[in-house]
């Protein structure tokens, strides 16, 4: 999948939780929402607030936005992903375990995908 037609795909597929997503359309979504955010930080780089003797940086309005639009995409397009490994969504709650749940989604995530038909549908490939 191109990088454009990956895009594409992550916003059309806005929040749909079903079916399988290819490792080429994560990692492109992965890469442009980095670089969206990135360029946002550059553009609107926030705010530092002193509170109680701490500097606290506040991020920008901007950038609270695009975190907001982009959350549940990137939710939806990551269990899709899971789908395609054969993982079930839940999986996906393991990002709440620090540190070894992010190794252990990040090993789902660089894996191929299922070889045929699983229970979440046709293969992508």
């Amino acid at each position: 999948m191109s990088f454009g037609a990956a895009i594409a795909s992550y916003f059309s597929k806005y929040a749909t939780f079903g079916g399988r997503a290819r490792r080429s359309e994560f990692w492109f979504a992965v890469l442009f929402t980095t670089l969206v955010s990135v360029a946002i930080g550059m553009i609107w780089p926030g705010t530092t607030v002193e509170v109680n003797d701490m500097s606290i940086q506040q991020s920008s309005i901007p950038a609270n936005l695009w975190s907001l639009a982009t959350l549940v995409p990137s939710i939806a397009l990551s269990v899709r992903r899971l789908h395609d490994v054969g993982r079930k969504g839940t999986y996906y709650l393991f990002v709440l375990l620090p540190i070894v749940g992010w190794i252990m989604l990040f090993v789902q995530f660089v894996k191929d995908s299922q070889p045929g038909a699983n229970e979440f549908g046709e293969p992508v490939k």
